[in-house]
C-alpha cells in the first residue's frame, strides 16, 4: 500500500497555497433542490485560479519543492487543466515550467498554457509519444516531473476543497465528485472519513470512460482503454494511489450517460448562471439518477471545473 496524505498533512497543504489559490464559494439553489427532493451545496472550484481544483495540486506540489529542485523547474505532461494549473503555479513561483502536450489538444487549452508562462512542447496525440516526449525534457532541463493526478503532493492539495467545505460548518451526509484519474475523489474521500466518517462519499463517473466504476467493483484496478465522453475531463485511467484510497474511503460510484452529463449541465447554466465543464456535471446527474438514495439528504456537491469552450456548447 502507498502511504496517504494525513489529515494534519492536508491542513498544512492548506496554509501552504493558501497565497496560490481562491477560497471558492459554496451556492445553492432552490429549483435543483426542490428538482432533487435534498438540500445541495456546490462547492464552485469553477471559480477557483485556472477555472478548475487542479490549481490547488499543482500549488501544493510547487511549493514543497527544494531549493535545488526549483532552479531546474518543473515538467508534465497534459492536455488540460493541469498543464495550465502547473504552468500558473510554477510562473508565480518564479521557475520554468515545460508542459508536453498533444498536437490535437485545443487551441484555447495551449493559448491558457502560454498565457501562465508554461513553455510547451508538441507530441504526437499518444500516451506512449506523450510519456517518452516528457522524458526527454526531464533529461535535458533536470526539471521534477509533477504527475496530474496520481502523486502524493497533488492528491494532498486536491483535498484541501473538501477540507473547506468541513470548515463552512456544514454537516453533510453525502460528498460527490467526478473522478478521472481520481485525484479529487481520493482527496475529498481522505478529508471527509478523517472528520466525519459517517458521510458517504460517492463518485459520478461517465459511462463512456468507466474504468473507475469496474475497477471499484471488481476491487481490482482495470484501466480504460479507448474511452468516449463529452466529459473530457474525465478521460483519464485511475492512479494507483488513488484506487487504494478509493477502496478504502468511497461508498459507490455511479456512472452516467452523455445525454445526463448534458441535462445535468445545461440545469446549472439555467437555474445557477454559472459556467461549469462537462466533467462538472457529471455528479448532479449521478444524484439526480438516483435520487431516492439522497432524499431528504444535505449533499455537498465538488464543481470540478469551468474551463469549457463557449462556442461548442452541447445544448
Amino acid at each position: 500500500m502507498l502511504p496517504f496524505p494525513t489529515l494534519e498533512e492536508i491542513k498544512s497543504a492548506h496554509v501552504r497555497i493558501q497565497s496560490f489559490i481562491h477560497h471558492t464559494p459554496i451556492m445553492k439553489s432552490a429549483a435543483i433542490n426542490e428538482m432533487a427532493g435534498c438540500e445541495i451545496f456546490f462547492k464552485c472550484e469553477n471559480f477557483q485560479k485556472v477555472g478548475a481544483f487542479k490549481a490547488r495540486g499543482a500549488a501544493n506540489a510547487v511549493a514543497k519543492l527544494s531549493e535545488a529542485q526549483k532552479k531546474n523547474g518543473v515538467a508534465t505532461h497534459s492536455s488540460g487543466n493541469h498543464a495550465a494549473a502547473l504552468a500558473r503555479a510554477a510562473t508565480v513561483a518564479g521557475i520554468k515550467s515545460y508542459i508536453v502536450m498533444p498536437s490535437s489538444a485545443p487551441e484555447i487549452k495551449k493559448k491558457a498554457v502560454k498565457s501562465y508562462g508554461g513553455e510547451i512542447i508538441e507530441c504526437e496525440p499518444n500516451l506512449k509519444a506523450r510519456e517518452t516526449t516528457l522524458q526527454d525534457v526531464v533529461d535535458r532541463t533536470g526539471a521534477t516531473f509533477i504527475p496530474p493526478y496520481d502523486f502524493f503532493d497533488v492528491v494532498e492539495g486536491q483535498a484541501t476543497c473538501s477540507l473547506e467545505m468541513w470548515d463552512s460548518g456544514i454537516e453533510f451526509d453525502t460528498i460527490m465528485a467526478p473522478v478521472g484519474g481520481g485525484g479529487l475523489l481520493g482527496g475529498t474521500a481522505l478529508t471527509s472519513k478523517y472528520i466525519s466518517p459517517r458521510t458517504k462519499i460517492i463518485a459520478g463517473e461517465p459511462e463512456g470512460a468507466d474504468d473507475a466504476y469496474r475497477s471499484f467493483k471488481a476491487q481490482q484496478l482495470i484501466p480504460m482503454e479507448k474511452p468516449n465522453t463529452i466529459a473530457d475531463g474525465l478521460l483519464t485511467s485511475l492512479g494507483l494511489l488513488n484506487f487504494q484510497i478509493i477502496m478504502e474511503y468511497v461508498d459507490d460510484i455511479h456512472t452516467v450517460s452523455d445525454k445526463e452529463i448534458i441535462a445535468s449541465m445545461r440545469l446549472i447554466y439555467e437555474r445557477m448562471k454559472i459556467v461549469i465543464e462537462p466533467s462538472c456535471a457529471v455528479p448532479l446527474a449521478a444524484l439526480l439518477k438516483n435520487k431516492e438514495q439522497f432524499q431528504g439528504q444535505k449533499v455537498g456537491i465538488i464543481l470540478s471545473g469551468g474551463n469549457v469552450d463557449l462556442g461548442k456548447l452541447p445544448f
